[in-house]
């Protein structure tokens, strides 16, 4: 099943971010080479792909596990949540219909 993995930045997280990214890319590309993830991205602090000093304020991935439980323990081991980057995580299912 898919499940829909939705953080939340704590403010001005952008150096966090960028100390950790590659132990965080790394994780979602694993997702990617075995065929599992949808969509990964942050949102950007502002209307901009590239918010530079600005940061983002969150994340979105949408991937599949077997669980919820198994999406929530994958959630919980992001290289973010122990770089101190995200306030709050949320795992929920997630149901594509289009496209």
């Amino acid at each position: 099943m898919l499940y829909a993995v939705i953080s939340e930045d704590v403010a001005d997280s952008l150096s966090k971010r960028l100390g950790a990214r590659a132990a965080h890319l790394a994780r979602l590309e694993e997702l990617k080479t075995q065929g599992r993830l949808i969509l990964a991205g942050p949102h950007p602090a502002i209307d901009s792909e590239d918010p530079g000093e600005a940061g983002f304020t969150g994340s979105l991935i949408i991937a599949e596990f077997p669980s919820l439980q198994d999406a929530q323990q994958w959630a919980d081991s992001d290289p973010y949540i122990a770089a101190g980057v995200y306030a709050k995580v949320t795992v929920k299912p997630y149901k594509k219909v289009l496209p």
